[in-house]
Formats: structure tokens, C-alpha cells, sequence
């Protein structure tokens, strides 16, 4: 099992929608442990493959001392009620904006074994299954945003400490290029 990196916002594999997986194999439960162990390092309510770099159909939930994981998700949505509260994401670290999501869910899918797998969640958790689920389809919460708050978040994103990276300096050559000076 190891700590692996989290992807960050802006990084192409959190907009790439991900493969199911076919192969329930060594590497798989490899996955499903790394998932685990940085979900649970970073203190995360859920991680998802694209977020560590991989583009399975894979995620890994921690709500409510409930943990686990769910391979190839597919939801069901039992009535309309919803939910608006506060929504954080470990590729996008330090920030919260309110989120609607449906206030419950139904997912089923298989464990990494194969096996059928269902969870049924309300209030937490089914924010969690939703916003996993989003990232195997390559949609992040701040797409989930009203218009205002969407412009509100992407400042905020735009002036994160995590998302400094220093502008490269373009120094000019004192010599000549193809035979013309500055």
C-alpha cells in the first residue's frame, strides 16, 4: 500500500471521462488499497482513480467511520429531494462552496473482486457517491456551481496557494538570430 500523489485541478485526467474496468486482477486491489490508504492520509470523505492519475471506474469512500470502495458505479436516484450544503474536493484543496446534489442515491456496482456491490446513502454520503461518480466522469463540483458561485470558485482557484506556479523568465539573447539584433 502506498501514499500516492493527489492530482490537482487543472491536471487533464480529471476532465477525461474513465474506463470501466474489465480486469479484476492484482493490480485492481493494488488501486483499491492505494485509494484507500491516501484518501485516509489526506482525510478525505472519498477519492476517486482519475484523482491519483488512473482512469478507471473506480472510488474509495470514508463517511461516517463507514469505509469502503465501489468499482464500475452506476446510480439510481430514489426520489428528488436535495440537498445544498458545503462541498470540498482533494483536487482542489482548501476550498468549500455549496453544492446541490440529490440528498439520496442509490450505486451499484461490483467490489474489486467482482462481486455485486451496492450502497445506499442519504445527506454525506450520497454528496460522496455523487461527487466520486462525477469524477469518473470527468466533471468536477465546480461545474455543479450556480453561475455566480462557479466565478466565485474559479477566482478563488486562481489565487490558491497550490495553484502558484511561477512564471517562467524569458530572458532575450545579446546575440544575434539569423543575423538580426534585438
Amino acid at each position: 500500500m502506498a501514499v500516492r500523489p493527489i492530482r490537482l485541478f487543472g491536471d487533464p485526467v480529471l476532465r477525461t471521462p474513465a474506463e470501466q474496468v474489465t480486469d479484476f486482477d492484482r493490480e485492481l486491489r493494488k488501486l483499491v488499497r492505494d485509494l484507500t490508504e491516501t484518501m485516509l492520509d489526506e482525510g478525505g470523505a472519498g477519492l476517486a482513480a482519475p484523482q491519483l492519475g488512473v482512469g478507471l471506474r473506480v472510488f474509495t469512500y470514508d463517511v461516517d467511520d463507514v469505509i469502503g470502495h465501489l468499482v464500475n458505479p452506476v446510480l439510481e436516484f430514489p426520489d428528488t429531494d436535495e440537498q445544498d450544503g458545503p462541498e470540498g474536493c482533494l483536487s482542489i484543496p482548501g476550498l468549500y462552496f455549496d453544492t446541490k446534489r440529490r440528498l439520496n442515491v442509490v450505486a451499484r456496482g461490483v467490489d474489486m473482486h467482482g462481486e455485486p456491490a451496492q450502497l445506499a446513502g442519504t445527506a454525506l454520503m450520497a454528496r460522496c457517491v455523487q461527487h466520486e461518480t462525477d469524477h469518473l466522469d470527468g466533471i468536477l463540483f465546480v461545474d455543479r456551481l450556480d453561475a455566480e458561485t462557479r466565478k466565485e470558485a474559479m477566482q478563488a482557484i486562481r489565487e490558491a496557494v497550490w495553484n502558484q506556479t511561477p512564471v517562467p523568465q524569458v530572458k532575450l539573447s545579446p546575440h544575434p538570430i539569423f543575423g538580426k539584433s534585438h
